[in-house]
């Protein structure tokens, strides 16, 4: 989830570099950058990555063990 949050926030100071766009400094191309790269740490740091519990013992219907 934060690797998809991290690739909007790349677009966006894309869109804010490209085009230009007048901001204050705390919304500029670059600021918001060092977001995604934060966003982008943190998801490979594995924070924010969905958890399945495979420790439940119950078998599934679809796997066979012979």
């Amino acid at each position: 989830m934060l690797g998809i949050a991290a690739a909007v926030l790349f677009f966006v100071a894309f869109l804010i570099n490209a085009a230009d766009i007048g901001t204050n400094d705390v919304f500029s191309s670059t600021n918001v950058m060092l977001l995604g790269l934060i966003a982008l740490a943190l998801h490979l740091a594995g924070i924010g990555a969905a958890r399945t519990n495979h420790t439940t013992g119950r078998r599934r219907p679809w796997s066979r063990h012979y």
